[in-house]
């Protein structure tokens, strides 16, 4: 069964704190009516610091549609291959046993995808197949690892890598000045993300079940304008209280492998913002510390939107707590409102 071997991650040298941020919305927007409200949320966020392409100087320019495209196609060439390389070597793989390439961002654009620019040029095979996702938001690093999973189940012993490049930064618009722009000026940050999920073999989650579900009647609730200065993001302020109508489908697709949502071993989903996993916790009942390794994801780079899962993945390979056998969640949640589940045990060669 195909396992989901340990991510490599990334986040770029430039570093903005929570402190420094507030700062500088009192400095932009002194007369802004809601200033408090927005200062008072970016506080509660939980994050400490996030890692930015560029200078915050530089981010406040906007320089046009044009020059940010091509800063998001110049700085992905530039950052993602040693991740990708890293993730090859610890999953054990070679660039040309890699099968599917499954690359995901939601917050730039390129065609043809960087898909086609890492197979020219880390030896990828000219038959490896191209799957980028584009659209599903934070969603996408769930959607990437069930759509491997769903590969792998199709053509047993492939194995398949995923690949998440966010510059949430590039998404910075100086006029959007409503609380929900404030706010996510003060959470988003930049990073990448690569793993491989392996047909045979691996140390890892081993994948078993997966699926989907969209909260009827919420597709405005995240979304984004574009206009001719780019990506506009739009956040609805019923967004925090998504976890009680996504809660029962966690619990769902648990019941259908025969699992109980509130006792697995081990859980890995997205850092939206702290009251995401604060209501995971009441309505999965399960303790706080479950998800502490998406809150260190959340504290440590803010919100790297696809990206997040797989760093917080990556952060329990580091912990070392997972044995031989604990059965665990993982989950992406994004626009729709869509949540990307999956279900797996902890695999190591010798299981």
């Amino acid at each position: 069964m195909a396992v989901l071997c340990k991510p490599a991650i990334d986040v770029p040298e430039h570093v903005i704190t929570n402190e420094e941020t507030i700062e500088l919305a009192r400095r932009l927007h002194p007369d802004h009516p809601q200033l408090e409200l927005a200062l008072r949320l970016i506080k509660n966020t939980g994050v400490r610091k996030r890692h930015l392409i560029q200078p915050i100087e530089v981010v406040l320019k906007h320089p046009g549609w044009d020059e940010r495209s091509a800063v998001f196609a110049a700085e992905s060439k530039a950052r993602v291959p040693a991740v990708v390389v890293r993730a090859l070597n610890q999953a054990q793989v070679e660039p040309s046993q890699i099968d599917l390439i499954v690359y995901v961002s939601c917050t730039g654009f390129m065609m043809p995808s960087l898909t086609a620019w890492l197979i020219n040029r880390l030896g990828f095979r000219p038959e490896t197949r191209q799957l980028p996702i584009a659209q599903l938001g934070c969603a996408g690093g769930g959607a990437a690892v069930n759509r491997a999973h769903d590969f792998c189940s199709a053509y047993p012993g492939a194995n398949v890598l995923i690949v998440a490049c966010e510059f949430c930064s590039l998404c910075y618009q100086p006029t959007d000045l409503g609380v929900g722009s404030l706010l996510s000026n003060g959470l988003f940050g930049d990073g990448i993300a690569a793993a491989v999920v392996r047909g045979e073999g691996g140390t890892g989650m081993r994948l078993e079940r997966n699926g989907s579900y969209l909260i009827p009647d919420t597709e405005e609730w995240i979304s984004y304008a574009v206009r001719p200065t780019g990506f506009h993001f739009q956040l609805d302020k019923r967004v925090p209280g998504t976890m009680e109508p996504l809660s029962p489908a966690l619990r769902a697709v648990a019941e259908q492998h025969q699992w109980d949502v509130g006792t697995l071993d081990f859980y890995i989903v997205h850092a939206g913002g702290p009251r995401i996993l604060d209501d995971l916790s009441r309505f999965l009942e399960v303790p706080p510390e479950a998800f502490r390794f998406s809150r260190a994801t959340l504290t440590q780079y803010g919100n790297i939107a696809s990206a997040v899962v797989l760093d917080a993945l990556a952060r329990m390979f580091d912990e070392e707590s997972a044995l031989d056998g604990h059965q665990g969640l993982l989950a992406g949640f994004g626009p729709g409102i869509t949540a990307e589940m999956s279900l797996g045990t902890w695999a190591s060669p010798e299981s």
